[in-house]
Formats: structure tokens, C-alpha cells, sequence
């Protein structure tokens, strides 16, 4: 009996080590297919970054451009045609030589997936200009933006934005991963930003940041005094309990940025207590609502943004417990309100910078300012700047859970 089963196993064992193989090739295979995909997807949007660098490329891709209103309905037929012809034909034959040669040289089978997917490019580029027709493209079908600009695939609202918002960004066709590395995912040229607290000192620092990429500013502030007049920064004096008062301000802004705040430190008086949760959580609140009322209409889900700063205190002590409480509040209530996706809210979880609320802060206000702005352009939703390398691991677990918990029981604003 145990010679038999000595036997089987050993047979087992000899088949188990041809199937290892075969697993290993199909593996290697399915990887280095996957790779392939991708690259052809990143050389597309290289490809489509250089039409607007490069002069004689330049003047075919804008056929492209001049084929399309603003609602994505045709121009004309004939532009259209000129537009498959002089950019989505060149476009994916060039793709398909390089992904060739590629194939040719690493000498990988995977690689030919890539190869055959650029063929799919060139194929229904093809049929698009021998027939006329939108169907295949995806991408520029026309009628009105219903949803907001996707985060993890280009969405017809997100490759809107760059048609009509600004040719020089958001150049990604699948996956937006160019467009967060060249920081292309957001652009803020021409755009009006307002934004609260702005006489404090993360305030008057992104305010300082904001026109150096050439957005218009509307500083909303209870201390317009603090502000020096400048080029490009309109002072709009506000009071705390009065955020009604803000609507006919914020028609026109295409991103809010909602950054004042109060600390109390140790204190936790009933006052204390009320006073926090007034201004870090409820004033808040109430921008966020007035805001969300201007967004009607596509193109206003395709610009309009809301920026908050929730703080790093939605996951770590900030040595304040009413300011943890207030500020965790205001984080969670955010987190529900995304899920009825009115427009972009991103998050500002920032960690600890030198401030009238935290005059020992181990970061500067300029320092926090940039790199807000850095993953902002690179289409982060969750804007994390900190030192503190925990948050990084805590918060994205947080946020998920709880953006989890919240889709699973509640139910849609306008169910």
C-alpha cells in the first residue's frame, strides 16, 4: 500500500512540476501582455503631449480640435473625417510600428498583445474615416456632461476639460497616469479660486501659489485688513454665521477652498466646544451646500471643485481634542457628501505647519502651499502633506472603510 502511494506521489509530484511550468510561461506571458497595454496607452499620451509641443505636429492634431463644439457635437462631417485622417489614422500607425519594433527586439509573445491592441486603434480610426461615423469614440460622443471627471479612468467629462478648459492638460485617452506624471491632471490657468481664511498664514501662502500659476483669486476673509492689495486678488470680507451672504461671490469660482479654522488647544468649555464645531465643521458645511447649488450644468461638473481641509487630525492627534473632534466631523460628513459626486471635492490632509493655530508647526506655510498644489495638478483627491509617514498607511485605509460603510447605508440625495 505505501509503495502505491509512494508511486502516486511521485507521479503527482512529476505532473505538478510540468504544470509549475506551464503556469510560469502563462504568467510570463499575461505579464508581459498587461505591460505591453499599458505602454501603448502611455506612448498614445506621450504622442498626443507632443502634438502640442511640436509645430508640424501641431498642425495636424488641431484638425482634431476644430472637429468639435462645445457640447462634442460634429463641426462638420468633413472636419471630422480630416480629423480621423490627419490624427487618430498617423496616431495609431505610428503606435503600431513602435509597439512592433518593441516586440521584435525584446522578443516577447506577451508584446504582441500590445501590437494587436494598437491595430484595434488603427482599425476603428479607419472605419471612422471611411464611414463617417462617431460610435467608436468613445471619448467625444456628443451631448451633456453627466458626471464628474473620473479619478482612475478619462471619462468623457474628463477629456472634455481638454477640449474646452485648457489643450495644454489632461491629455490621457484611458488611463491618466501621464497626466499625473507631467502634473497635467488639473489645470489652473484662468481659473477664479476662492478661498477662506486666506489672511492666515496657509492662506496667504496659496494664495501666493495660486498666481504664480496664473488662476484669478478671491480672498474670502474676516479680516480683510491682513491682506495687502495685489494684481490678480479680490478681498472679500466675510463674518462666521453669515456664509449665505458668500452665493453671489462664489457663482462664478470654479474651485473653493475651504481652509479657516480655530483651535482651542486644551480648552473644553461648552463655549469651546460650540465655537469649534461652528467653525471648523458647520461654517464649512454651509460653503460646501452654497457652493454645490452653483454647480448646474455639464460643464460646471466638469470645473467646479471644492477643496477642504480636513487636516491630519481625521487620523492623528493633533494634541486638541475639540480641534481632532471638530475636524474628524467635518472629514467624515465630506467623505458622505462625495458619494453623491455634485462635483470634485478633494481632501487636504496636512500635517503639522507654523500658524496662528500652531506655532509649532514643523513645516512652512509655503512648503504645505506647494505641495498642495503639486498632487493637486496631478488630479489627487486626497491631498496628504505631511511629515508624519503613518498617515500616508492610515488615512487611505480610513477613508475607504468609511467611504465603504457609507455607501453600503445611506442612500442617494436624490433617492
Amino acid at each position: 500500500m505505501i509503495r502505491i502511494l509512494a508511486e502516486s506521489w511521485i507521479g503527482f509530484e512529476g505532473q505538478l512540476n510540468i504544470d509549475w511550468i506551464l503556469i510560469n510561461t502563462c504568467l510570463r506571458f499575461a505579464g508581459w501582455g498587461l505591460l505591453s497595454l499599458l505602454l501603448a496607452e502611455v506612448l498614445r499620451d506621450i504622442y498626443h503631449a507632443l502634438c502640442h509641443q511640436i509645430t508640424w505636429l501641431a498642425k495636424w492634431h488641431n484638425k482634431h480640435h476644430a472637429a468639435y463644439r462645445r457640447d462634442l457635437s460634429l463641426v462638420s462631417q468633413k472636419a471630422y473625417i480630416d480629423s480621423q485622417l490627419y490624427h487618430d489614422i498617423v496616431e495609431s500607425s505610428i503606435l503600431v510600428v513602435i509597439l512592433t519594433l518593441i516586440a521584435l527586439i525584446a522578443q516577447q509573445w506577451g508584446l504582441w498583445l500590445g501590437v494587436a491592441y494598437t491595430c484595434t486603434f488603427l482599425y476603428a480610426a479607419s472605419l471612422r474615416y471611411f464611414q463617417g461615423t462617431i460610435d467608436t469614440d468613445y471619448n467625444h460622443l456628443p451631448g451633456p456632461l453627466e458626471t464628474i471627471p473620473s479619478v482612475w479612468w478619462v471619462n468623457r467629462t474628463y477629456h472634455w476639460r481638454h477640449h474646452f478648459d485648457d489643450v495644454n492638460a489632461y491629455y490621457s485617452g484611458v488611463f491618466p497616469l501621464v497626466d499625473k506624471v507631467l502634473g497635467t491632471g488639473l489645470s489652473l490657468k484662468g481659473k477664479t479660486i476662492a478661498l477662506t481664511g486666506a489672511s492666515g498664514a496657509l492662506g496667504q501662502a496659496l494664495g501666493a501659489e495660486l498666481l504664480k500659476h496664473n488662476a484669478k483669486v478671491i480672498a474670502l476673509t474676516t479680516n480683510p485688513e491682513k491682506i495687502q492689495a495685489q494684481a490678480g486678488v479680490k478681498v472679500v470680507s466675510w463674518q462666521l454665521g453669515n456664509e449665505a451672504e458668500l452665493k453671489n461671490s462664489l457663482e462664478k469660482v470654479d474651485i473653493l477652498i475651504i481652509n479657516h479654522g480655530v483651535n482651542v488647544y486644551t480648552n473644553r468649555t461648552s463655549a469651546a466646544i460650540k465655537n469649534s464645531y461652528e467653525v471648523n465643521t458647520f461654517s464649512a458645511l454651509q460653503l460646501i451646500d452654497i457652493f454645490s447649488a452653483t454647480v448646474t450644468g455639464g460643464e460646471a461638473k466638469a470645473t467646479k471643485e471644492i477643496w477642504v481641509n480636513t487636516s491630519e487630525a481625521e487620523v492623528s492627534p493633533a494634541l486638541s481634542p475639540l480641534y481632532e473632534l471638530s475636524k474628524r466631523a467635518l472629514g467624515d460628513i465630506v467623505t458622505l457628501k462625495r458619494l453623491d459626486e455634485v462635483c470634485v471635492i478633494r481632501k487636504l490632509i496636512l500635517g503639522p505647519f507654523k500658524s496662528q493655530l500652531n506655532p509649532y508647526g514643523v513645516m512652512s506655510a509655503s512648503q504645505v502651499a506647494r505641495g498642495i498644489l503639486l498632487l493637486a495638478k496631478r488630479d489627487f483627491r486626497n491631498i496628504i502633506v505631511t511629515v508624519n509617514p503613518l498617515t500616508y498607511v492610515l488615512f487611505p485605509v480610513k477613508e475607504f472603510s468609511t467611504w465603504l460603510y457609507y455607501r453600503i447605508f445611506s442612500l442617494n440625495s436624490k433617492g
